[in-house]
């Protein structure tokens, strides 16, 4: 079978083309074949030809086409080599024998467009965590420009105000460059796009044209195949289902104006409420507690302090917060993975589902991983299939797209009922529509069982459909918590921690003051 096309592809110059697709069509590995690194490094067969700026790909190594191609990976890990943050960002240059005196001040200027502090020069990359690391991955693209950029879920990990801000850089007009960008949610971006090429289950253009046209005619097919479009979009069809017609949108701002002008506004209203009604919970039992203490990672220095937080049972806590604000380290006390520095923890252990998904595999097979796992007999491929993973049973784990090995991980820790509390590290990053959704309806089960669960993420959109309650951390504490549904509107605090509005906010403030 073949992992993607065949596919008829042209980025010209100046051109900013998104690739979108489910987890699993290929849209990475047709990215890895973009510079040789598939077949060369990665062994594969590929037909037809490849070509970068009129030069056949095969006629360089991989390493070679730097100078040309700016390429981000899915996983920042395959990108960094592990050394201090300063000689991560100058490798590339070093290898071009760039003159020191260039690479020192090419090194300071990428820091400070990724906002990098100085001090940060020395730190090793071992010490960063996941959204740091791609923050570095991006400060060495921008280090040494090159005319054409090539980026896999660039922005997964980053909280909203800096995403936004890189993925302008990203999409800036290159004249005699281009971008070619798989971004799984593309809202961020969508106004700097000038092309999208969507991809089938098979691996093969499903449809391509500018962002208007492509969600216009083909919303409705790429929805049913779990492929992300903008909720305004998938809102104007939910209207249309219950016999409201609008304009089609692309913007909940655009929505919203639709609305106004609307004669049925009214039942329109009572449709769209009916989206977002909170879930309903019972009376709080508190599973976790933590009682005025202070975070540290394992042998690092104490990043939070004077937490007080309690994890409920069918509650589901979410943990917000810009990158490297401690999120990870919060989780891990939580869990019972680190002790407090200071303080408190009182309550059973819990489990984790790790950022990088790869941490959790040991078996040969992800069959053999559900049943290593403990899932009861028989009833093994049933649970794979609850994940959307049955097709892939006999398949390695580290053979999967990112958005299966994420499910794969998450399959893994609910395969039984041995853990009350649960935390999730990111759970949608690298995930499809499809995907995430997928993790959401588990995480309503779970809680619905009586779990205890806590979302790490950076996706306010995730975080206002999942979470019950949320923590906000900035400054080196808590700056606010409550339930999601008011927090996440809190617009001061929201920019205080460099994080942005769930997108459906406009919406809500016109259900509120216009709707009825």
């Amino acid at each position: 079978m073949n992992a993607v096309g065949p596919i008829s592809l042209t980025v010209g110059k100046g051109e900013r083309v998104l690739l979108l697709g489910p987890s699993g069509c290929g849209k990475s590995t047709l990215l890895q074949s973009l510079t040789g690194v598939i077949p060369q490094t990665i062994p594969a067969t590929i037909s037809g030809q490849i070509t970068i700026f009129g030069e056949p790909v095969a006629a360089r190594q991989p390493a070679d086409w730097a100078v040309a191609v700016g390429q981000l990976f899915q996983d920042a890990d395959q990108t960094l080599c592990g050394f201090r943050v300063e000689d991560e960002i100058a490798y590339g240059m070093e290898n071009r024998c760039v003159p020191a005196a260039d690479i020192a001040a090419a090194v300071r200027d990428a820091m400070a467009r990724v906002e990098l502090p100085p001090s940060w020069r020395s730190r090793r990359i071992a010490t960063l965590s996941g959204g740091e690391k791609q923050l570095v991955a991006l400060a060495a693209v921008m280090a040494q420009p090159a005319p054409l950029i090539v980026a896999d879920e660039p922005t997964a990990n980053l909280a909203p105000a800096v995403a936004a801000r890189l993925a302008a850089f990203l999409l800036e007009p290159r004249s005699e460059g281009g971008a070619l960008i798989v971004d799984h949610r593309s809202g961020r971006i969508l106004q700097l796009i000038d092309r999208i090429v969507v991809l089938d289950p098979e691996g093969q253009i499903l449809a391509e044209g500018n962002p208007d046209d492509v969600f216009h005619a083909h919303g409705d097919r790429m929805e049913a195949l779990g492929i992300w479009t903008p909720l305004a979009s998938r809102l104007v069809r939910k209207l249309a289902r219950a016999g409201i017609g609008l304009p089609h949108c692309l913007t909940i701002h655009e929505l919203c104006r639709a609305l106004d002008s609307h004669g049925h506004r009214a039942k329109a209203a009572r449709v769209l409420e009916c989206t977002f009604q909170p879930r309903a919970l019972s009376l709080a039992t508190p599973v976790v507690r933590l009682c005025r203490v202070d975070c540290a990672p394992l042998f690092g220095p104490v990043v939070l302090r004077d937490v007080s937080l309690q994890m409920n049972r069918g509650e589901v806590l979410g943990i917000l917060g810009a990158n490297g604000a401690g999120k990870t380290t919060l989780s891990q006390c939580l869990a019972g993975l680190v002790r407090p520095a200071r303080g408190m923890r009182d309550g059973p252990l819990g489990a984790i589902a790790f950022q990088n998904p790869e941490a959790h595999f040991t078996q040969a097979t992800v069959l053999a991983e559900v049943q290593k796992a403990g899932t009861a007999a028989g009833k093994d491929l049933a649970h794979l299939a609850d994940w959307g993973l049955e097709e892939q049973a006999d398949q390695h784990p580290f053979t999967l797209s990112y958005g299966q090995k994420r499910r794969l991980a998450l399959a893994i820790l609910t395969a039984t009922d041995r853990w009350p509390v649960l935390v999730l590290d990111e759970p949608t990053s690298g995930l499809d529509q499809r995907g995430a959704d997928t993790i959401a309806r588990h995480i309503a089960r779970l809680a619905q069982a009586g779990r205890a669960i806590a979302v790490v993420t950076h996706d306010m959109d995730f975080a206002f459909t999942v979470c019950d309650r949320v923590v906000v951390l900035a400054e080196g504490g808590a700056v606010s918590s409550g339930p999601a549904r008011t927090v996440l509107r809190d617009e001061a605090t929201i920019t205080r921690a460099g994080l942005a509005l769930p997108t459906v906010s406009p919406l809500l403030d016109w259900l509120e003051h216009k709707g009825c």
